[in-house]
């Protein structure tokens, strides 16, 4: 199996600044996201910003090329067709996008993601879910609920909780946090594309229902094009996004 890992990385965070360059125990963040990217068996792996800053902190590390960027695209996906345009790379060639802040990925998780859409010739996207086990997620908007067919194909994304339980979603079982979560899956944001989609996606206009549920993924969706859904063999830890999560990171990797 062939595959590229692509990292986007931009420097600027609201809530993290310089997030790609924060210090886990010797090593930068966007180094660590790398290093997990190389133990996947990708043949390539690339990190794409927009910052020099990036470029000069990963000059030192064997096995991974650095691209540099356009500051102004609206998501990670332009930055890796742009990527693609850039090293010219075959139409059938398939290529991970795996989060810059994700210091903790699986390395299973990306050749899972590659796998799945190699072997799903039907979809033009593959990415991967978990199953929701703590209620606090239930109804938390951040954590993005996924229904899928019966074929693994994805139905909808959304921040709401779907599928909704109508009688088991009830006030006194909401609040007693009694509900049944079997068939919730929350989704993971870790995606594979062909390289002749990522050129046909840089087309794709916005849609309406990504705009209301702030998914870019629902571009894909409302164009009428599939997406393949598989859990995720394993679990991925959550990402970084604040101090505390950078701490956390810390202190599972000391232990």
């Amino acid at each position: 199996m062939s595959f590229i890992v692509v990292i986007p990385s931009r420097y600027q965070s609201t809530r993290l600044p310089a997030k790609p360059l924060a210090d886990i125990l010797g090593k930068t963040m966007i180094e660590r996201v790398a290093e997990q990217a190389i133990k996947s068996g990708a043949k390539q792996v690339i990190v794409a910003t927009d910052d020099q800053r990036i470029v000069d902190a990963l000059a030192h590390v064997d096995n991974i090329d650095v691209c540099m960027t356009a500051k102004d695209h609206e998501s990670g996906t332009d930055r890796l067709a742009e990527v693609c345009q850039q090293y010219q790379f075959s139409n059938d060639e398939i290529i991970v996008n795996v989060q810059g802040d994700e210091p903790l990925i699986p390395p299973t998780v990306i050749s899972q993601v590659a796998k799945n859409l190699l072997e799903n010739k039907q979809a033009s996207v593959a990415t991967l879910s978990a199953p929701i086990d703590d209620f606090a997620d239930v109804f938390n908007i951040n954590a993005v609920k996924v229904v899928a067919d019966k074929n693994n194909m994805a139905l909808y994304f959304s921040r709401a909780t779907i599928p909704w339980d109508r009688e088991g979603f009830n006030q006194q079982s909401q609040q007693d946090k009694h509900v049944d979560m079997s068939q919730l899956q929350r989704h993971i944001g870790i995606y594979a594309y062909r390289v002749n989609f990522l050129a046909q996606y840089a087309q794709l206009s916005v849609s309406p229902l990504e705009l209301i549920e702030k998914l870019e993924q629902l571009r894909v969706l409302w164009h009428g094009f599939k997406i393949h859904v598989e859990q995720a063999c394993d679990i991925p830890p959550a990402g970084v996004d604040t101090s505390d999560d950078l701490q956390r990171v810390i202190d599972y990797l000391s232990n």
